[in-house]
């Protein structure tokens, strides 16, 4: 006789439909693989009627998520809700109740994760996360197990599939922002309230989830930069591309060193990247995870970062360890917290190179102005150029590459830029790497 695995479903919207689809399609499989039975016996849900009505067990279906919580027969506890105050109510009341936890509430780990594995190291219960960063790729574990031996040196992510979308689009069709956000949400990639993919606050989420795993501490939200992609446009990918770049939306990851106390970058922002580095050939809504060890050296994690099927194929990993953790109690909850990091670096000493475009008056000594304010500052200017007007007229486009500059020096370097009577409209400035 094998032994059965109680499970309660917490949510049952697409990935949560997701996951009780497949493991009744691959009870089998995993029973075969584990030697244990895994069982939904509890599925916590808004609208039972409905859901029943859909086809799903009505004898499972609750709407009291503390009905599944209180379930003795329920061990492992799958929490897809997506929700804030809820979630991490359910969670805490799991793990008080030894109940293993598997979760893919990304916005919940980056905002509560300290509270969350305290409650963990204190009653001794793991919680697995894998599918609260890039969907099916298996990042969190890599960086888990696979890369524990590493420093970790670096860490670049496209790990939002939406924001991916539409850049893509932009590139290659020449879309504006809202057209090609228009087309993303007709063809599903996109909400109706798209605020959390565009603006990178999703992207920020996963960056502090992973930043924390390679760093050991948990990053306060407060203390990285977040820029979306609302402010793009198709000239600059134009521009872009005749000085050999593409434009991702990137999650940027730096350690200055391995010594204890040192600090980390973590930042979100779209990004100019050489078109032959293998992250500016990452479309459509697939994510990509690039991670610098010591010793491993480049290691390159790629694969659909959202959508119900990978998803749900992160959580089914994470069920299956939550059971061998049942037979096996591990020292590792999910989270080991570690001295050789202690904060993060603040912006305005973040180092980076920088594309500018600018929308200036056609006529002599405008350039002279501007590279006087950018001389002044020790800002270095390694090309410019001045490409053809969209259209006729008294101004004329700008575009400037410029050597490694601090954040706060850029800042100043805009301010005083913006405010010249020849400069016509706000300055575009998007950071490049080149990950070296």
């Amino acid at each position: 006789m094998q032994q059965s695995i109680g499970i309660g479903l917490a949510g049952l919207g697409n990935v949560g439909a997701g996951v009780f689809k497949h493991l009744q399609a691959n009870r089998t499989l995993l029973r075969e693989r584990l030697g244990l039975d895994l069982e939904v016996r509890r599925i916590a849900v808004r609208d039972s009627a409905r859901r029943a009505s859909e086809g799903f067990p009505s004898a499972l279906l609750t709407e009291n998520w503390r009905e599944l919580v209180e379930d003795p027969s329920v061990q492992i506890v799958v929490e897809v809700m997506g929700r804030r105050e809820e979630s991490l109510a359910l969670i805490l009341e799991s793990i008080a109740r030894k109940k293993i936890v598997v979760t893919a509430n990304k916005a919940l780990l980056a905002e509560h994760g300290r509270e969350i594995f305290e409650a963990a190291t204190k009653y001794g219960v793991p919680v697995f996360y894998e599918a609260a960063v890039g969907g099916g790729i298996p990042i969190i574990k890599a960086l888990r197990e696979a890369l524990i031996g590493n420093h970790i040196i670096s860490i670049h992510g496209i790990i939002n599939g939406t924001s991916n979308y539409i850049l893509t689009r932009m590139q290659e069709a020449g879309l504006s922002f809202p057209a090609a956000l228009a087309e993303a949400q007709a063809a599903g990639y996109a909400e109706p309230d798209p605020a959390f993919d565009v603006n990178g606050w999703d992207a920020a989420h996963k960056a502090i989830i992973l930043a924390s795993l390679a760093y050991g501490f948990w990053v306060p939200t407060d203390k990285i930069f977040v820029e979306g992609i609302e402010n793009l446009t198709s000239a600059d990918f134009r521009f872009a591309r005749q000085l050999g770049y593409g434009i991702k939306l990137l999650g940027i990851i730096k350690a200055t060193s391995s010594t204890p106390g040192s600090e980390i970058e973590v930042r979100v922002h779209p990004t100019l990247v050489p078109e032959k580095h293998v992250l500016a050939s990452v479309n459509g809504v697939f994510n990509a995870i690039a991670v610098h060890g010591n010793v491993v050296g480049e290691t390159l994690f790629y694969g659909r970062g959202a959508g119900q099927d990978p998803t749900s194929s992160a959580i089914l990993c994470d069920i299956a360890e939550a059971a061998e953790a049942l037979a096996n109690p591990r020292r590792n909850l999910g989270f080991m917290p570690h001295g050789l990091y202690g904060c993060c670096k603040p912006l305005d000493n973040i180092l980076s190179e920088y594309y500018l475009r600018l929308c200036v008056e056609d006529r002599p000594g405008v350039i002279a102005k501007i590279s006087g304010i950018l001389g002044e500052l020790q800002i270095g200017i390694s090309s410019i150029f001045q490409p053809e007007a969209d259209e006729e007229g008294s101004t004329v486009p700008l575009v400037m590459m410029l050597h490694t500059a601090t954040h706060a020096q850029m800042r100043t370097a805009l301010e005083r830029i913006g405010a010249l009577d020849c400069v016509c409209k706000p300055p575009q400035m998007i950071r490049a790497e080149h990950f070296s």
